[in-house]
């Protein structure tokens, strides 16, 4: 990708080139990879704000350091396109989140550029210090560079590493990309010549910094080096909490000022290994995108966008999202019963809890990311008689996993839990992929887990949830618009464990989890239509419990049954078919096949495309279908004869 405003770009073709350049001309590099990074995204979409705030960065690192056998690691990823662009994946960045293209986060399968594979928050540390101490074992004497955003500070992971790396010698530089918070130019200026300084040479204690921090300003500025002396206190951590877990402490510092990041790095490059650091430093986050907007996370994650006017090209259609939908549902409930309180971790607005913060503030929670503390967090209000709602990402709750087994489950407490993007997602690609919520979930004790067909169901389930107070459930729902069902007005509570009948047939059952119905219900469809086969088709609703009754009504009236799941194996197939098994429904004349997504990685491609190549879109389906009623008719010629 060239273009007529980014000569020197044009020029850099790997990292090497970059660091023959003068760094008089970084500055106009960071500019153009600035401007390279939006025109890629306009065309992809995508992660775009948090790139933006680390370009200087970035161009800062890779001209100090010799990545790639320097190890640099960026936190969750998503900010990693103008390292992409930099690191000989620039004539692919247009092919950014698509099939067979570019990850929208780091991939060790994707470059040597990428040590670590990343998508979720706050691992970067741990990894990092892995790294370190492997390079010490091996006797080895590379960099390992850690860039963890504030954000990702919240999480107990990232304490859990500095606690365990601050007690070690191991030579490791964290960078914390601080992109809250402004500096007035001055101190800016101030703080990078402290840290510059004291970056040059090793300090032996805070006195001795301090005297020539003194010397180098002359007794008339007066306040000014008193100031100054201050300001040497602060800027090296000396009371700072990474200090007291053993990080030498430096900044903070303008993070898009190349003078002030380049002379620091080639410090911490150029010194005696001394044990590990950790640099603060400050940046904007969406520096230089074109457009204002007084909604800060409008340009987090976008679709994509006219370079030009910013308009952003959503895709045609009026319909609800399920995320929508859900919140709706929840605020309305809430409204009603101050018992009802929802949780979220820094996903306010990806889980559509924002409104609610509006409209009922007392009742919603920001934890930050902070899954652990997310889930166990809402068990303790449980125990008190609230009526938590746990609502999170399908693949973040993962990170919640003890806590669940632990903490909600073992005590039967009723926390619910609303599992947003379940499924596959499209071009977030398997970091965020849903798809074992139902195999981890439905073997836990005490936990029942509802999965809506449309919006309808999910605003019945919602509600269902809400006056569940015997013990956890879950909802999980996809992420997208709706099939465009009518909202009901008024919500109704479902019998727990209880299936529906969508379509009355016979030979073949098909039964449905979740939002596969609507391509199983054109499956029925083709069946009467060209093979003049009438097909049974079951709405499941239940994961856990799963509807016995059903089931048994099924094997006995039809010849074969059909699962189909948009989840790993393990899941609600797999107790569909241990039950069959164990019922003793399953002799000769009776077939059972389950259809879930296969035991593999899918990758980031458009929803669509991943369902074809999972074999759950309507040809696939039909076919199996079709090859399962063959079979059976084969099988009773056999039997006959």
């Amino acid at each position: 990708m060239t273009d007529l405003l980014t000569p020197l770009l044009d020029k850099i073709q790997t990292v090497k080139e970059l660091r023959e350049l003068p760094e008089s001309q970084l500055s106009q590099v960071a500019k153009e990879l600035r401007h390279e990074t939006i025109s890629a995204v306009a065309q992809t979409g995508g992660h775009l704000g948090a790139g933006l705030g680390v370009v200087e960065l970035t161009v800062a690192l890779h001209y100090v350091f010799n990545t790639p056998d320097d190890r640099l690691i960026w936190d969750v990823g998503h900010q990693a396109y103008p390292h992409k662009i930099l690191t000989d994946r620039r004539s692919r960045i247009t092919t950014l989140r698509q099939k067979d293209g570019l990850s929208g986060f780091t991939k060790r399968s994707e470059s040597v550029f990428d040590p670590f594979g990343a998508g979720h928050s706050s691992t970067s540390l741990s990894a990092g210090f892995g790294m370190a101490v492997a390079r010490d074992l091996k006797k080895m004497r590379n960099h390992v560079i850690s860039v963890i955003g504030d954000g990702a500070m919240s999480a107990g992971m990232a304490y859990e590493a500095l606690n365990n790396a601050g007690a070690s010698k191991s030579d490791m530089i964290v960078i914390l990309n601080d992109n809250d918070m402004s500096i007035a130019q001055p101190v800016g200026a101030l703080s990078a010549y402290l840290s510059e300084l004291i970056t040059s040479r090793p300090y032996h204690s805070i006195r001795e910094l301090v005297k020539e921090v003194a010397n180098r300003f002359p007794s008339e500025i007066g306040q000014a080096a008193k100031k100054a002396k201050n300001l040497a206190r602060e800027i090296t951590g000396n009371q700072s909490l990474f200090s007291k877990l053993g990080f030498f402490h430096i900044g903070p510092i303008d993070g898009h000022d190349l003078s002030h990041l380049l002379p620091i790095f080639k410090n911490l490059r150029d010194r005696d290994i001394t044990g590990p650091v950790l640099v603060h430093v400050v940046t904007e986050k969406g520096k230089g995108h074109p457009f204002t907007d007084s909604n800060s996370e409008k340009y987090h994650a976008v679709p994509k966008f006219d370079v030009i006017t910013g308009e952003q090209k959503k895709p045609a259609g009026n319909l609800p999202s399920y995320t929508s939908v859900f919140a709706d549902a929840l605020t309305n409930i809430a409204l009603k019963d101050k018992k009802v309180v929802a949780i979220t971790a820094a996903m306010p607005s990806g889980t559509g809890l924002n409104n609610m913060f509006d409209t009922c503030p007392k009742q919603v929670f920001d934890v930050g990311i902070a899954e652990q503390h997310a889930v166990t967090f809402a068990a303790g209000m449980a125990t008190e008689g609230m009526r938590p709602f746990c609502a999170l990402y399908s693949t973040f709750l993962q990170r919640g996993y003890d806590q669940v087994v632990h903490d909600v489950c073992l005590q039967n407490l009723p926390v619910r839990f609303a599992i947003d993007r379940a499924g596959l997602v499209g071009a977030d690609g398997a970091t965020h992929a849903g798809i074992y919520d139902i195999a981890y979930l439905s073997c836990l004790p005490n936990m029942t887990i509802m999965c809506p067909s449309d919006e309808a169901e999910l605003v019945h389930m919602t509600y269902t949830a809400a006056s569940f107070d015997t013990g956890p459930i879950a909802l999980r729902y996809p992420r997208g618009s709706g099939i465009g069902a009518t909202i009901p007005e008024q919500a109704k509570r479902l019998p727990i464990g209880k299936s529906r009948i969508i379509e009355d047939g016979g030979t073949l059952a098909i039964l449905s989890i979740g939002t596969m119905l609507e391509n199983c219900r054109e499956v029925v469809r083709l069946l009467a239509k060209k093979k003049g086969i009438n097909v049974t088709l079951v709405d499941a609703r239940f994961a856990k419990p799963i509807d016995t009754i059903m089931l048994d009504k099924l094997c006995n009236t039809h010849s074969a049954l059909l699962i189909v799941e948009e989840g790993a194996p393990g899941g609600f197939a797999a107790q569909v078919t241990q039950y069959i098994v164990n019922s003793g429904h399953l002799d000769s004349l009776f077939k059972v096949r389950a259809v879930t997504l296969p035991d593999r990685v899918i990758d980031h491609a458009d929803r669509d495309i991943q369902l074809q190549i999972a074999g759950l879109d309507v040809v696939s389906l039909f076919e199996k279908s079709e090859n399962l009623i063959s079979s059976h008719v084969n099988m009773e010629k056999i039997a006959q004869t």
